[in-house]
């Protein structure tokens, strides 16, 4: 069920409010566009920036204008556990497919703790998806530690954003070739699939869902050379998208194609005039705009 281009979702505001009606036309139109599934509220969705009733809202939302359509994998992390347990029930109740759960961050638990604190996310019997991003959380799950993982029926794969292709085929071996392993990183996800991965949740799939859908379809047919010359495509894009935090350039470019407002809620702040023009000629090259 969980592969191909799996944008994450952006939330939409207006007047620094949630945009309810363009966030359902965003959900039909990455249906019309090819995309094989939507990630509402992770870390591009401003989930720090939430509130928990926004954040249920915003899932319930996506997964009603879904209708079956393609799966839906609500963002439902945090460095509390009992926090994440609450939005793992409250992303199960609104009928989400799967849940993210991204490995606590700030407060650096060990090995042990993300053992405990995964097993009560998934004890609550929605799909766990696995969110291994040390770059944010300043954590590392260990591959023996997502094995033992693995073992819970309700732990059935990760959201790899290390970086490290290796890793791919190192958890393939320990966690079984069953495990899904989704590429959190956009200019590195024709590799991860060769070594194994099955998708993206891609923040460039926000502006052009089309191309990352071509391109994971074409990885997931084998067929590499046509996504070689896609990613050549969407190269620059991913370049310019992640010149300034993904999800600021994510609502530019989509503000370019008018689906939404590029307003972001603060500590974040608009793009500088430089990243703009990097995103515009991005995407002129990639035959988005023109």
């Amino acid at each position: 069920m969980f592969k191909g281009s799996l944008p994450a979702l952006v939330t939409p505001f207006a007047n620094g409010q949630l945009d309810l009606e363009t966030l359902k036309k965003l959900v039909d139109w990455h249906a019309d566009q090819g995309s094989h599934g939507l990630v509402p509220v992770g870390t591009t969705g401003e989930s720090p920036t939430l509130t928990h009733a926004e954040h249920d809202l915003v899932v319930e939302t996506v997964v009603a204008q879904a209708a079956g359509r393609f799966p839906v994998i609500a963002g439902a992390g945090s460095n509390n556990t009992a926090e994440t347990v609450r939005l793992v029930e409250a992303a199960k109740t609104a009928g989400a497919d799967a849940a993210l759960v991204v490995t606590p961050y700030y407060n650096k638990p060990t090995q042990a703790g993300l053992v405990a604190h995964f097993t009560a996310a998934a004890d609550v019997g929605l799909p766990i998806i696995i969110y291994n991003i040390p770059g944010r959380s300043s954590v590392d799950m260990s591959v023996a530690t997502m094995a033992e993982l693995a073992q819970h029926p309700m732990i059935i794969g990760v959201k790899d954003a290390t970086g490290d292709l290796a890793r791919v085929p190192q958890q393939r071996l320990s966690c079984g070739k069953d495990f899904v392993q989704l590429s959190g990183e956009d200019a590195t996800a024709m590799g991860f699939n060769a070594h194994g991965g099955v998708g993206c949740i891609s923040v460039t799939a926000n502006v052009a869902p089309k191309l990352c859908a071509q391109m994971q379809e074409a990885t997931l047919n084998g067929d590499y050379a046509q996504a070689l010359e896609i990613t050549d495509t969407l190269m620059p894009l991913h370049i310019a998208i992640f010149k300034e935090p993904g999800l600021i350039g994510a609502k530019y470019g989509m503000s370019k194609l008018g689906l939404c407002t590029d307003d972001v809620r603060l500590p974040h702040v608009g793009l500088t005039d430089g990243t703009k023009a990097l995103i515009d000629d991005a995407m002129k090259f990639a035959g988005l705009i023109d």
